[in-house]
């Protein structure tokens, strides 16, 4: 039985909006389609399900079960059908595409002249919108109408389409290298992570010098840019070149403010290209440049020309409070930083359908770090428990060795130790597994499994050796992205000075602002 969590047409019917249902009622009615109707039947059952129950719409009578995938692929169909009729779906890439459909019917109608007026119009908005994968379609159905019929609509015609369609092909492939190249070392940062040692680093710079084309910045255009500063951006994320990741991040940011309509028409890309730039920003602990930045996607989202769909809103909630999130980590107001998890987790449960896992549980580690940021170690605990029972993390191995480090931590805080000497055998076991056990991780497990042997009086002083030899870590070129993910460090300092953790990372950030 096809369960709820992955039925496409039903998770496509509970996506739809009020507007959205009744326009798809009203797109029915119009193809004259009895009320009757077994898809609309289906349609209207599927609605009122809470979750997806096969037995239920057999029993209904409304198909037998031989007749239902090709009922349930026809209402996913027409369901679709009625969402690209909706004038909340159209864009210009969509306007254009219609628009080289409309001339193809007139084509294959004998009406030529008309079909490429419609053609050379087309062109141009495909041109001058960046779209240049559809752009070079028209070209090559404009060379098929002018080579097997005699036009006589331009002198010269012939030249002047195999020039734009040289130009055209030459700038689509060298788009089409930038973007594999992006999405090869994206998937390297998913598979390998960052890199861990000057062996690994000479890999991937070789890797990425290989795969670089050849270019003249001056003939790049506003898509070319966009690949590029992807594929710098993610050579700088994998060899923790923190500040380059700055540098590229904010030149994809201005790359569309300098060319609004491009927010517009790319709202995706210009949204995460935001995300990596505040996660920059809070790497390099740049708290006024973070701010500004913050502020101003919130002002961009919020305009009346910005686009307004399920996934927009999916993704502006999760950048938007996830750096929300950082902003409270970097000015150490942790309890302020609480006030949003209401929201969160309202949020969580409303875009249940389109946050993938990782995404929910790095929320659920921000918020464990909040608490643990406020003292409150049992409510750190209980968000970081629900990532270490979860079994499908494999993709985000980083985060959960994380949250079993800073779940000992927790513990040791919450003065739950009698299970700790499992716990940090378990945890050891897991990060050996994972072959991501750093220098830093080694030592705070092998502090906190001598913690026992410490005489109170003592305590204090180990803190101290321990701060010690972390703090050569900080800036180390494979090392330092273990304290972004906690910040051991402020805790140490805390321990040491006897004071809230959230008062020593406030004190850093007024030193950052002196």
């Amino acid at each position: 039985m096809t369960s709820s969590s992955n039925d496409s047409l039903f998770i496509l019917v509970k996506s739809l909006s009020k507007s959205e249902k009744r326009q798809f009622k009203l797109y029915v009615n119009r193809l004259g389609v009895n009320a009757d109707a077994k898809f609309l039947a289906l349609f209207n059952l599927l609605d009122k399900m809470s979750t997806y129950n096969e037995p239920e719409i057999l029993k209904s009578g409304i198909v037998k079960k031989q007749q239902l995938s090709n009922l349930k692929a026809h209402l996913y169909k027409q369901i679709l059908v009625s969402l690209r009729l909706n004038p909340v779906n159209q864009n210009i890439r969509i306007q254009i595409r219609e628009q080289l459909d409309f001339a193809t019917i007139l084509y294959h109608k004998g009406l030529y002249k008309q079909s490429l007026k419609i053609l050379d119009k087309a062109k141009a908005q495909a041109i001058e919108n960046q779209e240049k994968v559809i752009a070079y379609e028209i070209v090559e159905l404009e060379k098929v109408i002018e080579t097997q019929y005699i036009t006589r609509s331009i002198s010269g015609r012939a030249d002047e389409l195999a020039v734009q369609a040289k130009d055209l092909s030459r700038q689509n492939v060298l788009t089409s290298k930038l973007s594999n190249l992006s999405l090869q070392l994206y998937g390297i940062m998913l598979k390998f992570g960052y890199v861990k040692s000057d062996q690994e680093y000479r890999w991937i710079t070789d890797y990425y010098l290989a795969h670089m084309p050849d270019f003249k910045m001056s003939d790049l255009g506003f898509r070319e840019r966009l690949w590029l500063y992807k594929a710098q951006l993610w050579y700088s994320f994998l060899t923790q070149d923190f500040l380059s990741c700055y540098k590229y991040s904010a030149k994809w940011v201005q790359l569309f403010y300098d060319n609004e309509p491009m927010i517009y028409l790319n709202p995706v890309f210009f949204l995460k290209g935001n995300n990596y730039l505040l996660e920059s920003l809070f790497f390099v602990r740049n708290r006024g440049g973070f701010k500004e930045s913050l502020e101003r996607l919130e002002a961009t989202i919020a305009g009346k020309k910005f686009p307004v769909n399920d996934n927009l809103e999916t993704l502006s909630f999760l950048y938007i409070n996830s750096n929300k999130i950082n902003l409270h980590f970097m000015e150490g107001t942790f309890q302020e930083g609480l006030k949003l998890e209401p929201e969160i987790l309202k949020g969580i449960k409303l875009h249940d359908n389109r946050l993938d896992e990782h995404h929910v549980m790095l929320f659920y580690y921000k918020l464990a770090c909040l608490y643990f940021g406020t003292g409150d170690n049992r409510s750190c605990i209980r968000y970081l428990k629900m990532i270490i029972e979860n079994k499908n993390l494999s993709m985000r191995e980083d985060l959960m060795c994380f949250a079993r480090i800073l779940s000992l931590v927790a513990h040791y805080e919450a003065g739950m130790d009698y299970h700790l000497e499992l716990q940090l055998k378990s945890t050891y076991k897991f990060l050996l597994k994972m072959n991501d056990l750093h220098e830093v991780q080694k030592e705070i497990i092998k502090f906190l499994r001598g913690l026992g042997e410490i005489y109170p009086h003592e305590i204090r002083k180990e803190f101290k050796k321990l701060h010690k030899t972390l703090k050569r870590y900080e800036n180390h070129p494979y090392e330092k992205r273990a304290f972004l993910y906690l910040d051991i460090l402020s805790w140490l300092e805390s321990k040491i000075e006897n004071k809230p953790v959230g008062e020593i990372i406030r004190e850093k950030a007024a030193e950052l602002i002196r």
